[in-house]
């Protein structure tokens, strides 16, 4: 979003604290400036390790174009004994020279957390009015965070009630959204103090976790839209206040620390974004209306094309079409299309260059693709145009966070389909085994599961999932989908810290994100797979013990079990509905297909994930094995 765009759409400066990007103090600041904020909070530690003065910061700011909204964070001030308290007051004035230094007027103060510190609210308040009135003495002000973890003052009404009483104009409250929030804290309150009184408010969003605050709030803190927290409802009290102040994202996150500056000042821009946008205080175009996938297309070679076209007729797929100007052929079964893009000088040719056969695009329905482009773009998600030959259908995109295209296909008014332009078709007959596309898989890189999360949902609208752990023999994968409101798209999203578990290893493999696996629904998948397996499909081997473990799990009969056993399919059960899937064997190494049929099952089979996983590594150990005896 350019920042022209963005301020015709937002009421409020958007700003950044420089403790929520990786990098160096300049770094920080020109990712910040680069992607559209309109100021900055410097931590006190950016500036410290800085190779310069403060007025060195204020200029660098100037140039970019950046206000510097706050300095922080001073701690552990009020209430100490002496001889602290007078060294806190000479602290003080020598905090308050570098604000001047650095052009700002405002100091984030935060309650203490200091062991020597005196549980007396009046001696609070008196240190508080007497640092207000040395502020003041320099045109500068002072804001009051309550810290969840502090000794004495951890909520912000308290907080709040020991602003009032120090009565002085230049000493405000700063309110916190994980501060408020983690502590179950209710926040509607704060919709009653006089926006003026509110000097400043941060934001941060974290999943729900049971551990001590102070350990959650370093280490898992991470933007509106990614957690799990009220960050709405915080900021919709705080406008009701007449606050008319910067919204600051200050954030604490392991992950966040080792991702490309810009990368996370972008998606904290877009978190901002949506959260006004969730509240109304902004009017973003509604999410689009999904009904499923339209097409999966495959960035391949020529040799890698032929090869993936004979796996897919061995599922039942037929080849029925040529591109009109494109070495692209395609593949359909049911509602599922399948297009292997060869062409050289494409996107395609591209994505084949850098991560070899694999899944370059995914096209979605929707019922409007000029809105579903509109609500992109105002959350600095740029689209794309391939380009396209005379006749054909202009078909736009958007880019996920890995560089997958995802087109957007809206029904033609003629009732045309999308391959009826740009194919010359030769069979749209037969029967199928197959329906639609399930789910479709991604392996991501440590580190960016909540970078898709905020994507899919600010963008699309999609509701996140819980999150799994799935053990692989070579370590855990946590596993989080996002589906739309209907469930016709659904995504899974599989993340490991381990580089030899399945995700792990695809991850490497691919150099970077990608389609992981795709699955495909039935509603016979006893007849569905018989039939492939007699086309030459070849499915995982399932371990005769899982089907032990599975009658005595679910109570099913030999009979069944027989059934399940003879082709080897998954079973899985919920207070829902029944879950058959089978596996397909890995393609090249890189993505593989699974086979399911729901009857009002909701998951994805986590409990057989573990299986699936363990066959998968005990044939690549036997593949490496037979490759060392060829040798």
């Amino acid at each position: 979003m350019s920042p022209a765009f963005r301020h015709a759409l937002t009421r409020h400066p958007l700003s950044i604290a420089t403790v929520s990007l990786a990098g160096t103090l300049q770094e920080k600041l020109e990712a910040a400036a680069n992607i559209g904020f309109d100021g900055v909070e410097i931590f006190e530690n950016d500036l410290l390790t800085f190779d310069g003065t403060p007025e060195d910061v204020r200029r660098m700011c100037d140039d970019l174009g950046l206000n510097i909204d706050i300095f922080q964070p001073f701690r552990d001030f009020e209430a100490m004994p002496e001889p602290f308290r007078s060294r806190n007051l000479d602290r003080a004035e020598r905090k308050f020279d570098v604000m001047q230094a650095l052009g700002t007027d405002l100091v984030l103060v935060c309650t203490t957390t200091h062991p020597a510190a005196i549980d007396d609210t009046e001696r609070a308040i008196a240190d508080f009015r007497e640092m207000a009135e040395r502020a003041a003495r320099r045109g500068l002000r002072i804001g009051v965070e309550g810290l969840a973890w502090s000794r004495f003052n951890n909520r912000w009404r308290q907080v709040w009630d020991i602003v009032q009483r120090v009565d002085h104009p230049n000493c405000g409250l700063i309110v916190d959204s994980f501060h408020t929030l983690s502590l179950g804290d209710d926040p509607s309150g704060i919709a009653r103090i006089p926006g003026e009184k509110l000097f400043y408010v941060q934001l941060a969003d974290a999943p729900k976790l049971s551990m001590d605050v102070l350990s959650w709030s370093r280490h898992f803190r991470n933007f509106p839209g990614q957690g799990q927290l009220d960050c709405a409802g915080f900021v919709r009290a705080v406008l009701d206040s007449g606050y008319g102040g910067p919204l600051s994202l200050e954030i604490f996150n392991d992950d966040f620390r080792a991702t490309q500056a810009r990368l996370t000042a972008r998606d904290g821009l877009r978190s901002l974004v949506f959260v006004q946008s969730q509240i109304g205080e902004l009017d973003l175009p509604a999410p689009p209306v999904f009904d499923g996938v339209e097409f999966l297309e495959f960035a391949c070679d020529p040799t890698t094309r032929d090869a993936l076209g004979n796996t897919l007729t061995t599922m039942g797929f037929r080849r029925i079409g040529e591109h009109r100007s494109k070495d692209v052929t395609l593949y359909r079964q049911g509602r599922i299309h399948m297009v292997l893009n060869a062409e050289q000088d494409s996107s395609a040719s591209e994505h084949f260059l850098l991560h070899g056969p694999s899944v370059c695009a995914i096209a979605l329905r929707v019922d409007s693709a000029a809105r579903a482009l509109a609500r992109a773009r105002a959350l600095l998600c740029p689209d794309w145009q391939e380009r396209i030959g005379e006749g054909e259908r202009r078909i736009p995109a958007v880019r996920a966070p890995d560089g997958t295209l995802i087109y957007l296909v809206e029904p033609n008014a003629e009732g045309r389909s999308i391959f009826e332009d740009d194919f010359i078709l030769s069979d749209t007959g037969g029967e199928s085994l197959l329906g639609d596309v399930d789910h479709v898989a991604q392996a991501l890189p440590t580190g960016r599961m909540d970078s898709y999360v905020l994507f899919y949902r600010s963008i699309f609208g999609f509701t996140a999932q819980p999150t799994f752990e799935l053990p692989d023999p070579y370590g855990l994968i946590r596993s989080r989908a996002m589906l739309s409101v209907d469930a016709t798209v659904r995504l899974p999203l599989n993340i490991s810290e381990s580089r030899e578990t399945a995700t792990g290893r695809f991850v490497s493999a691919f150099a970077g994100a990608g389609v992981h696996h795709m699955a495909f629904s039935t509603t016979d998948i006893y007849a569905a797979v018989a039939e492939m397996r007699a086309k030459g499909a070849r499915f995982l081997p399932i371990p005769a013990n899982y089907y032990d473990d599975i009658a005595a799990r679910h109570g099913l009969d030999d009979a069944e079990i027989a059934k399940l056993q003879a082709l080897d399919l998954l079973y899985d059960r919920d207070d829902k509905g029944v879950f058959i899937h089978a596996f397909t064997e890995t393609f090249e190494d890189r993505f593989f297909f699974e086979v399911v049929q729901r009857d009002g099952y909701d998951g994805f089979g986590a409990p057989n994930a573990s299986v699936r996983m363990a066959v998968q590594a005990q044939r690549r150990e036997a593949a490496k094995l037979g490759a060392r005896l060829v040798l």
